[in-house]
């Protein structure tokens, strides 16, 4: 099969999962790791979980277009549930275990899930607490709860009486489900442009929560069909098969870990699944599990690099194709890593909750000076992309810089909660507004530059950040590096970036600007570079994000000298 042959293809998750167990039962599809050992399912005793869950959702009355939100870390359960949702005609939101009250208050207000599954414990968090807090705090009424025990759990369940809400709460998987019956829920979903073509009986299966960037959160909602299409194309692009093994550390909850995963299971692979992030464990289970497929950040990815430099030198022979998103600035270090080491193929990704995660890839033929970079071609025939001035949405040639719009199958469906989301986010002729500056190679590929928000005007010129960070990263004094604008002198904006050093270097700004200007057009070089002890960072389902907003505060309190910590 083809990337290409996916798109004539309409099918459920039910009906993939059905296909894999035909064609090999005992297969693996899942690996929880409890106590450090991983706990195998195979396809048939996860299609089995998936039967046994569905009942107790019809059981306690869960309707065709009702919300089910999932409070869980990545266990299998994560994919059971969505499995389940899905087959009763239900959508999945997902829910990061690291939110806090106010961000799970805010699902509950937007999704008005009609369950709520939660983990019994998990890494000494109280889940169900935030959820209680987040519930109080609203006068709605309250979701029925669902006690997901997690993988390898003994001994006596939970009572379920201390879960409820006040929709009333049972033991998930325990068969027992009481008098619990889920309350009536108002239909949250406004759809879009996208959505308005799809068939009335292609039910949402799945909502991601985007950035915020812009104000609070969205809640990006896709069809089934579109899921399953999707993941399709994915595993041919990565070419996915039987026996091969995804580490899966990025949250399911996001749209790159629910991708990832998905795509795995739609190439016949099997999902490792790491609840828990430790480097140098982590090394050592993907040398003994042999690990094929790593999708993620170069957050992620570095710490791994770092920790391997160190001298958890794991043997990862087994690597076939990384996909690495560029948060960082450090994804090509990690590329050429892998490769002199282990002879895994890395490509740049492109993606977001609104037209999935993984959207674009690049071909293993394609040049590395193409390929280790952000974009990459659409994965299936029906995804459309043009790259159009933002002030006019009039076509671009190939070779100039300007936003990327998609229509296509795996465009947004709905978004829940938000009626105004869907007019904003969509041109009068129905394609859909990424906010991502782009280039078209005029190959069929797109290069990524930046967000159209983080894009620099220096000297009258559009400058992508990344490229003087790419530069400073190249200085054997840096560690991490970050570029942002501010407004300078005259009103012109200026570059100013911000360095984490390496340990026992004594490079500082003047050193660094210089070398800047060895290989940058003048305008490019940073009016100032501050040498700082640690980014600012923030969590979200897709990884640590250097937090450019805090950073540009810094820089315009910073116009009197460039700092040194080292030196204060």
């Amino acid at each position: 099969m083809t990337a290409h042959d996916t798109a004539t293809r309409r099918d459920t998750l039910a009906s993939l999962l059905d296909e894999l167990v035909t064609a090999d039962p005992g297969a693996a599809a899942a690996l929880d790791v409890v106590d450090g050992e991983p706990i195998v399912t195979s396809r048939s005793e996860l299609r089995a979980r998936v039967d046994g869950l569905k009942s107790e959702l019809l059981r306690v009355g869960v309707r065709r277009g009702q919300c089910v939100a999932v409070l869980l870390p990545n266990w299998s359960d994560a994919i059971v549930w969505q499995l389940a949702a899905s087959a009763v005609g239900a959508h999945v939101i997902g829910v990061n275990t690291r939110y806090n009250t106010h961000e799970i208050a805010h699902i509950l207000t937007s999704a008005r899930p009609a369950v709520v599954a939660v983990a019994d414990h998990f890494h000494g968090l109280d889940l169900f607490g935030r959820l209680g807090e987040a519930q109080h705090s609203l006068d709605l009424p309250a979701p029925a709860v669902a006690v997901v025990r997690g993988p390898g759990t003994t001994g006596d369940a939970p009572d379920p009486a201390r879960f409820d809400l006040g929709g009333g709460a049972w033991t998930a998987g325990s068969a027992d489900t009481g008098t619990v019956q889920v309350p009536v829920t108002p239909d949250m979903a406004t759809i879009t442009a996208a959505g308005e073509r799809a068939a009335p009986d292609d039910v949402l299966a799945v909502a991601f929560t985007t950035s915020g960037s812009t104000g609070v959160p969205k809640l990006a909602a896709h069809r089934e069909s579109a899921v399953v299409r999707h993941a399709r194309a994915d595993a041919v692009v990565l070419a996915v098969e039987p026996g091969d093994v995804t580490l899966c550390v990025l949250p399911v909850s996001g749209v790159f870990g629910y991708s990832t995963a998905l795509a795995t299971l739609a190439g016949g692979g099997t999902l490792l699944m790491e609840p828990v992030f430790d480097a140098a464990v982590t090394l050592a289970r993907m040398e003994s599990l042999k690990v094929t497929h790593v999708v993620g950040g170069d957050d992620l990815f570095t710490r791994l690099h770092d920790t391997w430099h160190a001298g958890n030198r794991a043997d990862l022979s087994s690597l076939k194709r990384l996909g690495i998103a560029d948060f960082l600035g450090r994804s090509h270090e990690v590329a050429a890593w892998v490769r002199d080491e282990f002879g895994a193929v890395t490509t740049g990704v492109f993606g977001s909750s609104e037209v999935f995660a993984l959207m674009l890839l690049w071909d293993a033929a394609d040049p590395e000076s193409l390929r280790w970079n952000g974009g990459g071609r659409p994965v299936e025939s029906g995804i459309e992309v043009r790259i159009v001035d933002p002030l006019d949405d009039s076509v671009l040639p190939d070779g100039e810089q300007g936003e990327l719009q998609v229509r296509g199958p795996n465009v947004v469906d709905a978004y829940l909660g938000n009626p105004d989301a869907a007019a904003r986010a969509f041109t009068r002729d129905g394609w859909f507004r990424s906010g991502d500056l782009a280039v078209a190679t005029g190959d069929g590929g797109y290069t990524y530059v930046c967000r159209m928000g983080d894009v620099l005007r220096l000297r009258g010129f559009l400058v992508d950040p990344a490229e003087i960070e790419h530069r400073l990263a190249e200085h054997d004094a840096v560690h991490l590096t970050k570029v942002v604008g501010i407004t300078g002198t005259g009103g012109y904006t200026e570059a100013v970036a911000f360095v984490v050093p390496t340990e026992d270097t004594s490079a500082g700004a003047a050193e660094l600007r210089a070398w800047c200007a060895e290989s940058l057009a003048a305008f490019k070089v940073p009016a100032a570079v501050h040498v700082i002890e640690e980014m600012p960072t923030t969590v979200g389902g897709n990884g640590a994000k250097i937090r450019a907003v805090e950073l540009r505060e810094w820089a315009q309190r910073w116009t009197d000298h460039e700092r040194d910590f080292r030196s204060a």
